[in-house]
């Protein structure tokens, strides 16, 4: 049995996309940008960290010491980061969009005009633009909503959390700059384990993305691990020539 498509029964094909309301993922919640962020910052941060101290000789100790301090300082400055930034971009949309409703109030046919030219430059013919975009603005929320998209590129009612931002950036930060520090904690004596921890962490996390971003896994933690390994070789080619 085949489906109108041509496609054979049960074939994902067969099952078009628009009909599930969930078949999107949700890009606009603000946590996976905040949470790779955090993650990859916190696994590079620490890595090139511990390899500049351990390049420069440092005790096992002390890398500990300073890989901690790393770790606390950073998934703090991350988290006020990711909620500054989150909340500052919120209040500017909502300042945009307040000064919209104040326009579609003082100004409702001109409103329509400008949004009916935008529709026509996507190839709606003029009356039809203008019939739609007039009949629009009998409803002053939706006419808002509708405007704030096409003139400003954004939701007002999907605006993205800043503590979800925060939240998210803090852990994964935390998790990330943990990785290079763990053979440290368990006994290790020597620089290599850790840098083969965090590579491997860089590795995992790149591979982790692709789940999201598409892209093949090898190819997305093969670039992660590239990225980590350039940074850590900086720095340790730092601390080697400045030494203890």
């Amino acid at each position: 049995m085949t489906s109108p498509a041509g496609h054979p029964a049960g074939h994902p094909a067969a099952h078009p996309a628009a009909l599930d309301a969930h078949h999107h993922a949700d890009v606009s919640g603000g946590w996976l940008r905040a949470a790779v962020f955090g993650a990859m910052d916190g696994l590079v941060t620490n890595i090139a960290l511990i390899a500049g101290v351990g390049g420069g000789g440092i005790a096992p100790r002390t890398i500990v010491l300073t890989g901690a301090a790393g770790l606390v300082a950073g998934a703090i400055s991350m988290g006020l980061g990711e909620f500054t930034s989150v909340r500052a971009q919120n209040e500017q949309v909502a300042a945009e969009v307040a000064k919209e409703r104040r326009e579609l109030t003082r100004f409702p046919q001109e409103e329509a005009e400008e949004l009916a030219r935008i529709w026509e430059r996507r190839g709606l013919p003029p009356d039809l633009a203008l019939e739609v975009a007039s009949t629009l603005g009998r409803d002053i929320d939706e006419a808002v909503r509708v405007h704030a998209q096409e003139e400003l590129g954004v939701d007002p009612d999907e605006a993205p959390s800043p503590w979800v931002a925060a939240g998210s950036s803090f852990v994964c930060f935390s998790i990330g700059a943990l990785v290079p520090l763990l053979p440290y904690l368990l006994g290790a004596t020597s620089l290599w384990p850790a840098l083969a921890a965090g590579g491997g962490g860089l590795f995992v996390a790149g591979a982790l993305i692709s789940r999201y971003t598409r892209r093949r896994w090898w190819a997305s933690g093969v670039r992660q691990l590239l990225l980590g390994a350039a940074a850590a070789g900086a720095t340790y080619l730092v601390g080697r020539v400045i030494g203890v």
